[in-house]
C-alpha cells in the first residue's frame, strides 16, 4: 500500500489565505459593506465660543443623526472664529437657507451641532470659489442669546443704579428735605385757616349767586331802556309829521296865522332837537349796558390818563 504524500507548505498558504480573506470580509462587514455611508464635507464658521464641542460630535438635522464633526480650528485670519467641518451624509437635503446651531443635550451638557431649515423652493448648498466646501450659515446658540440679553440688562442696572446714586446724592437728600418742610409748613397754615378759606368761598358763591340775579334784572331794565328809546324816537317822528302838516296849514291860513306860526316854530325845532338828543342819550345808554351790565350798579372806571397827563392836571377845570 502506498502512502500519499502531503505538500504542508501549501496546506499552510492556503490556510493562510483563507484567514486573511475572513479578516477581510469580516472587516469589511463591519464598515458597513455594500451599505457603507457616503459622506460630503460642509463648512460652517462660528463667531462664539465651541466650548464642549469635540470632534466626532453629532450633526444632526432636525433632531436626526445625518453626520459628524470632523475638524474643529480657530480661523487663521480672524481668531474670534472658529472653522467647524462636517461630514454629512451623501443626500441629506442642505440648502441655501439652512442654518447651523450649537445645542447642548440634556443635563449631562454634551455639544452637538443642529440643522435646520430647507424650502422646497431653495436650491442646494453649492461651493463657491471663495469656499472649497459649501458655507453653511450659523446663528447664535440659546446660552449666547441669553448672554447678550444678560449683559444688557446688567448694563441697564448698572446705569441706573449710577442715576439713583446720583439722584440721592448730599445735595440733592437736602433739597428734598427742604421741599418736604415747605410743603409741611403750607399744609400746616392751609389747615390753620381752613374756617377762613371756607368762609371765603361761600362768600365769593354768594358774590357770583348775586351777580346772576343782577344780570336776569339788568336784562329787564335793558330792555325797558330800548322800548323807551323807541317811543322817543316814534314822539319825535310824530312830531316831525306834525310840523309838516303845520307847516301846510299855516300857508293856507291868512297872514296873521303866518305870523303866530313864526314866533311858535322855533320853539317846536328846539324841542325837537332836545327829543332827537335825548334819543340818542337813550341808544348809547342800552348799548352800554348790554356791554357792561355791571357798570349800572358798580359804575364806570375812569379813563387812565395820556402821556404827558398828571392825577394834578386832570383835576384843574
Amino acid at each position: 500500500m502506498m502512502e500519499t504524500k502531503v505538500n504542508f507548505a501549501a496546506v499552510g498558504a492556503f490556510v493562510i489565505a483563507l484567514a486573511a480573506v475572513l479578516v477581510a470580509a469580516i472587516l469589511w462587514l463591519a464598515s458597513g459593506g455594500a451599505f457603507q455611508k457616503k459622506y460630503d464635507p460642509y463648512l460652517a464658521i462660528s463667531e462664539e465660543s465651541v466650548a464642549g464641542l469635540n470632534l466626532n460630535a453629532p450633526v444632526k438635522f432636525n433632531g436626526v443623526d445625518v453626520g459628524k464633526v470632523r475638524l474643529i480650528q480657530l480661523d487663521p485670519s480672524n481668531p474670534n472664529r472658529v472653522n467647524l467641518l462636517f461630514a454629512i451624509e451623501r443626500g441629506t437635503p442642505i440648502k441655501e437657507d439652512t442654518l447651523a446651531v450649537l445645542k447642548t443635550q440634556g443635563l449631562t451638557g454634551i455639544a452637538y451641532v443642529e440643522l435646520s431649515g430647507g424650502a422646497d423652493n431653495v436650491p442646494l448648498l453649492r461651493p463657491t470659489e471663495a469656499n472649497p466646501y459649501p458655507l453653511i450659515r450659523t446663528k447664535p446658540s440659546l446660552s449666547a442669546r441669553l448672554e447678550n440679553v444678560l449683559t444688557s440688562v446688567l448694563s441697564k442696572l448698572d446705569n441706573t443704579s449710577n442715576n439713583l446714586n446720583a439722584m440721592l446724592s448730599a445735595e440733592n437728600q437736602a433739597a428734598f428735605k427742604s421741599a418736604l418742610a415747605d410743603i409741611a409748613s403750607v399744609a400746616h397754615t392751609l389747615a390753620a385757616r381752613k374756617e377762613t378759606i371756607d368762609s371765603g368761598l361761600t362768600n365769593a358763591a354768594r358774590t357770583f349767586e348775586n351777580s346772576a340775579q343782577a344780570t336776569k334784572k339788568l336784562e329787564s331794565v335793558i330792555d325797558r331802556i330800548g322800548r323807551s328809546a323807541d317811543s322817543v324816537e316814534k314822539m319825535g317822528n310824530e312830531v316831525a309829521k306834525t310840523s309838516a302838516s303845520t307847516g301846510k296849514t299855516v300857508n293856507s291860513v291868512g297872514h296873521d296865522i303866518k305870523r303866530l306860526t313864526a314866533e311858535t316854530m322855533p320853539e317846536l325845532e328846539r324841542l325837537l332837537r332836545e327829543l332827537s338828543v335825548l334819543s340818542i342819550s337813550l341808544r348809547r345808554l342800552s348799548d352800554q349796558t348790554e356791554r357792561n351790565p355791571a357798570g349800572l350798579l358798580f359804575g364806570h372806571k375812569p379813563v387812565p390818563n395820556g402821556p404827558g397827563e398828571s392825577s394834578r392836571g386832570a383835576q384843574k377845570p
